[in-house]
C-alpha cells in the first residue's frame, strides 16, 4: 500500500511538471504579444514545437531528480535543482529547435520567458504545498513549548514539532542569547529574548513545558539555564548532549527528561582515539569485574573497538549473565568469553589467564562500598588486597602487555577501611611493574554518577518514596564523573602508560552533596525543604568530609591529555611489602583482624582511622595502633 502510494504520488509530481511545459510555452508567446492574441503563423509553429518540448524538457526533469524531493519538505535543494532543470531544458530547447527551424516564426525573447514561466510553475506550487502543511499546525494543541537555543539544533526542533502530527508540543517561543537572533521568527516562531528573561516570556506566551536545544553546552550553562528555568515551575526536556548524538538527525524522538549528568557532567573529553584503537584493536582483553557499573560500561567501550576476544571475569552471576547477554545482542562478531570466577581463587585466575592469553588487562573489580566495609576489614582486604595480588601475579605469569588496576581517590591519605586496602593494591601493582615485564598502571579517580550503591540511586529511590532524602553533611563535598568519561579516560591512560605510573583523572570541581539532593529533588518536580525534606545525619565512620586526588608527597605531572595527570608513587621496599602482603594473606585465613589492621598501618602510615560518630555528629579519630 504504501509502495502504491509513493508510485501515485511521484506520477501526480511528474504529471503536474508536464502540464507546466504547454501553460509556460503558450505563456511566454502570450506575454511577448503584450497580452493580446497570438499571431497565426506563431501559433502554428508553437503547436508544432509543443511535443519536442514535452520529451526534451520531460526527460530534463526526470534526470535532475524532480521527483525524489518531497513536496511536504521542498527547501532549497529542490529549488536549485528545478533551476537547473529549467536552464538545462530551455538551453537544449533552444538549440534543437533552432537547427530545426533557424527559428523562423519564433521570437528569441519567447525562450527566456518561458524559462521564466517554469521556474514560477515549478517551484510555486510546490513552496505553496509546503507554507500550507507547515502553517496549518500553528493552530495550538497540546503543549504550549518554550524552546531554549536558536541555533541548529532548535531550529530543526521547532520544524519537527511543528510538523509532528500528533500536535502533542507547539512551539510559541524561542530564547537565546544571541542579540542577532532576539525579535526575529524560526519558522513563525518569535525569539522572544534571552535566558534571563525566561520567567518572563513564559508568562507572556502561556508556555506549559521548556524544551532545552543546546546539544553542545557545557555544564556551567547548563546549570545555568536550569537554574533560570526552575523560577517558573514547568517541566523541563532537553535533547541529548552532543557526544550522544552519534547518528540520525535531531529531532522530538530524542527528547529526554534533565538528567542530574547534565548538572553534574562535564564538557566532552577529547580522546585519541587512533591511539585507543590501535592498543586496544584486534587484542584479547581481559576485564575483572565485569558485571560491576565501571566493568560493564568498560566492556560495552571497548566492544565497539573490535577486540580479537573480550574475556569477562565476574564472581556475580546475575550480573554476567546480563552484561553477557547484552555485548552478545549489540556485538554479535566480537568473540565474547563469560568466566564465573573470584579474583582470590588463585588456581581459577591462572587458568584463565593461561588459557586466553589476554594481552591486556583491566582489574575493576573490587569491593568499594565504605561504610559496608568499615566493619568488614577482613573482607575488604582479601577481596581487594589478595584479589589483586592473585590477578596481577597471574597476568605477570602469562606474559599479559599491560594490567591497569582501577582505583579510587578514597586510597589517598585513607580514613577508611575500603581506602587503605585500595592504596595497598596500588603499591603492590606499582612494584609489581618493576618485577615483571608486565607494564602494571593505576588510574584514579572519585565518583561515578550513578554507579551501583553511589549517591545517585540512593537520593532517587528516596525521592520516589517521599524522602527524605538523607545527607551526611550540609558542607561534604564529592568529585563526579560520568561512567561513561571515566572509562574513556581509563582505556585512554591504558595505551599512554608505560608502566609503574599513577594516573590520576581530572575531576573538575568538586559538588557540594547538598546542592546534589537539591537538584535531584527539582529535577523530579518537587521543591526541596517544601515537598522533599533533606535530613543530615551527620558523617559516617571513615567519611570524609572532602576528597583527594593525590598525596601531597605524590609528584604531579602533567601527560599528553589535558584530563589527565601522573602522580609518581612512593618507592616501597619489594621484599618487605611482598612478605606483609603475606602476612595479610594469612591472617585473612585465620580471621585475625587485629594482625590485618596491624600490617595496614605499616604499609599505609598515613591511614587514620575513624571512630563512630558522637551524638553531636562529630567525627572523633582513633589511636593508631
Amino acid at each position: 500500500m504504501r509502495i502504491s502510494s509513493k508510485i501515485r504520488s511521484r506520477t501526480t509530481a511528474f504529471l503536474h511538471d508536464l502540464i507546466t511545459i504547454p501553460i509556460a510555452w503558450f505563456g511566454a508567446y502570450f506575454f511577448r504579444f503584450n497580452l493580446e492574441g497570438i499571431p497565426d503563423p506563431y501559433f502554428g509553429m508553437a503547436i508544432t514545437i509543443l511535443p519536442l518540448l514535452l520529451v526534451i524538457q520531460g526527460s530534463v526533469y526526470w534526470y535532475f531528480g524532480l521527483y525524489r524531493g518531497i513536496w511536504r519538505y521542498a527547501s532549497i535543494p529542490d529549488l536549485i535543482r528545478i533551476t537547473k532543470a529549467v536552464i538545462t531544458g530551455v538551453a537544449l530547447s533552444a538549440i534543437t529547435i533552432f537547427l530545426l527551424t533557424r527559428l523562423e516564426s519564433i521570437p528569441r525573447s519567447v525562450f527566456i520567458l518561458y524559462a521564466i514561466l517554469l521556474m514560477l510553475l515549478l517551484g510555486g506550487p510546490r513552496l505553496i504545498y509546503r507554507f500550507y502543511k507547515d502553517h496549518r499546525m500553528f493552530a495550538v494543541t497540546g503543549q504550549k513549548v518554550l524552546v531554549i537555543g536558536g541555533g541548529a539544533a532548535g531550529e530543526m526542533l521547532v520544524r519537527d514539532l511543528l510538523r509532528d502530527s500528533t500536535h502533542a508540543y507547539t512551539p510559541v517561543a524561542i530564547v537565546d542569547d544571541d542579540r542577532k537572533k532576539q525579535g526575529k521568527d524560526i519558522h513563525g516562531v518569535p525569539v522572544a529574548g534571552s535566558v534571563n528573561e525566561i520567567d518572563r516570556i513564559v508568562d507572556k506566551f502561556e508556555a506549559d513545558t521548556i524544551i532545552i536545544a543546546i546539544p553542545t553546552a557545557s555544564t556551567a550553562e547548563m546549570r545555568r539555564i536550569i537554574e533560570a528555568c526552575e523560577k517558573t515551575s514547568l517541566s523541563l526536556r532537553t535533547l541529548p548532549r552532543m557526544e550522544d548524538l552519534l547518528t540520525g538527525r535531531i529531532g522530538i524522538q530524542q527528547l529526554r527528561d534533565i538528567a542530574i549528568d547534565d548538572l553534574l557532567g562535564r564538557d566532552p573529553v577529547q580522546l585519541d582515539w587512533e591511539a585507543i584503537k590501535n592498543g586496544l584493536t584486534g587484542r584479547c582483553i581481559l576485564i575483572s569485574g565485569a558485571g560491576g557499573s565501571i566493568g560493564s560500561e568498560l566492556c560495552r567501550q571497548i566492544a565497539r573497538l573490535q577486540p580479537a576476544a573480550l574475556v569477562l571475569l565476574d564472581n556475580s552471576e546475575f550480573n554476567l549473565f546480563t552484561i553477557e547477554q547484552e555485548l552478545i545482542s549489540h556485538f554479535p562478531d566480537v568473540k565474547i568469553r563469560s568466566c564465573l570466577v573470584d579474583v582470590t581463587d588463585a588456581v581459577a585466575v591462572n587458568r584463565l589467564m593461561h588459557d586466553y592469553e589476554p594481552k591486556t588487562v583491566f582489574h575493576a573489580a573490587a569491593y568499594k562500598h565504605v561504610p559496608l566495609l568499615q566493619h568488614q576489614i577482613r573482607e575488604a582486604a582479601f577481596n581487594n588486597i589478595i584479589g589483586t595480588k592473585v590477578i596481577a601475579n597471574a597476568a605477570a605469569s602469562a606474559g599479559v602487555d599491560s594490567f591497569v588496576l582501577i582505583s579510587t581517590d578514597k586510597a589517598v591519605n585513607p580514613t577508611n577501611v575500603m581506602g587503605v586496602s585500595k592504596r595497598v593494591s596500588e603499591i603492590y601493582c606499582q612494584n609489581m611493574n618493576n618485577a615483571s615485564s608486565t607494564s602494571f598502571i593505576t588510574v584514579r579517580f572519585g565518583n561515578v554518577l550513578g554507579s551501583a550503591g553511589s549517591v545517585v540511586p540512593i537520593f532517587r529511590q528516596q525521592i520516589e518514596a517521599g524522602g527524605p532524602v538523607t545527607v551526611t553533611h550540609p558542607d561534604i563535598t564529592r568529585y563526579f564523573m560520568t561512567i561513561p568519561e571515566a572509562c574513556q579516560l581509563i582505556m585512554q591512560s591504558a595505551v599512554i602508560g608505560e608502566g609503574g605510573e599513577i594516573y590520576v583523572l581530572d575531576m573538575g570541581e568538586p559538588v557540594k552533596i547538598s546542592y546534589l539532593a537539591e537538584q535531584m529533588i527539582r529535577l523530579s518536580g518537587f521543591e526541596p525543604g517544601a515537598d522533599i525534606k533533606i535530613s543530615y545525619t551527620g558523617l559516617r565512620p571513615g567519611e570524609k568530609m572532602y576528597e583527594e586526588l593525590f598525596h601531597e608527597a605524590e609528584d604531579l605531572q602533567h601527560t599528553c591529555h589535558d584530563k589527565i595527570l601522573l602522580s609518581k608513587h612512593r618507592a616501597v621496599i619489594w621484599d618487605d611489602l611482598d612478605t606483609k602482603i603475606d602476612h595479610i594473606d594469612q591472617a585473612c585465613k585465620n580471621y585475625d583482624e587485629h594482625e590485618i589492621r596491624t600490617v595496614l598501618h605499616m604499609l599505609v602510615p598515613e591511614w587514620h582511622e575513624a571512630s563512630e560518630k558522637t551524638e553531636s555528629g562529630v567525627i572523633r579519630k582513633a589511636e593508631h595502633a
